[in-house]
């Protein structure tokens, strides 16, 4: 019996880097189990849809698929357009066993990449030692979502014993000048950003503009296709497997 297949769904952008970057992620995937039949889609603005590849799926003798958001946060995308996907899916096949896992979230584990993308881009701007730390994220309209960032900047301010603060590209303050300009109005000349995103895209460029002319060093690049996103969605996805299987 053949394992369920993994679909792994992003929100999608209209910049090409970002689906570029969501395929590098899969084929990171790809490389730790060869043996899966795994496939890329997306909620909007970029294609194959969740749909099309759904009907691929199907077409090539899959009754069981496995989707995994590949999405950082709980917030509108995972609680509505990720369930409503999923019923219009099994509507159009009813035979269709389908479980959509947890999204990836912000897991502690994160942080190593971000320390990771962290250390290239000081190396890049020629910085050794930091006054202070902006945790930048999307942002969203949920407050737990964004109350889920500001978490996860303290955990990391911790580790490295300096000063965090989360920020936001939209629908939340403070935005990243905003935090930057409030660190250096307490006199700290050395802060950089790191991008809690998963790719690149138009609110991470204007979060990044925005750092550079409040006076940040460094901004880090979004974690993109680290092997730690990677094992992620495998942990999801696993989860998920195990969910299909009747009791």
């Amino acid at each position: 019996m053949a394992a369920p297949a993994l679909v792994a769904l992003a929100h999608g952008s209209r910049d090409p880097r970002s689906a570029a970057t969501v395929t590098a992620l899969v084929d990171e995937v790809k490389a730790l189990r060869p043996d899966l039949r795994i496939e890329k889609a997306f909620l909007e603005l970029a294609k194959p849809s969740f749909q099309t590849v759904v009907d691929k799926l199907v077409r090539a003798g899959h009754d069981e698929i496995v989707v995994v958001p590949l999405l950082l946060n709980e917030a509108f995308h995972a609680r509505v357009d990720v369930p409503e996907q999923v019923v219009e899916a099994t509507t159009r096949h009813p035979a269709l066993k389908i479980r959509a896992t947890d999204v990836l979230g912000l897991e502690a584990r994160f942080l190593e990449v971000l320390d990771e993308r962290m250390r290239a881009a000081l190396k890049d701007a020629r910085v050794r030692e930091l006054d202070a730390l902006v945790l930048a994220a999307a942002g969203s309209s949920d407050p737990l979502a964004n109350q889920a960032v500001a978490r996860l900047a303290r955990v990391w301010g911790t580790h490295h014993k300096l000063p965090v603060t989360a920020a936001y590209a939209a629908a939340a303050p403070p935005a990243t000048g905003e935090a930057v300009r409030a660190f250096r109005a307490e006199g700290r000349r050395h802060i950089a950003v790191a991008s809690l995103f998963l790719a690149p895209g138009t609110l991470l460029d204007r979060a990044t503009e925005l750092a550079f002319e409040a006076g940040a060093v460094a901004v880090s690049e979004p974690l993109g296709a680290h092997p730690e996103i990677a094992r992620t969605v495998l942990a999801r996805y696993a989860v998920g497997a195990v969910e299909l299987v009747p009791v």
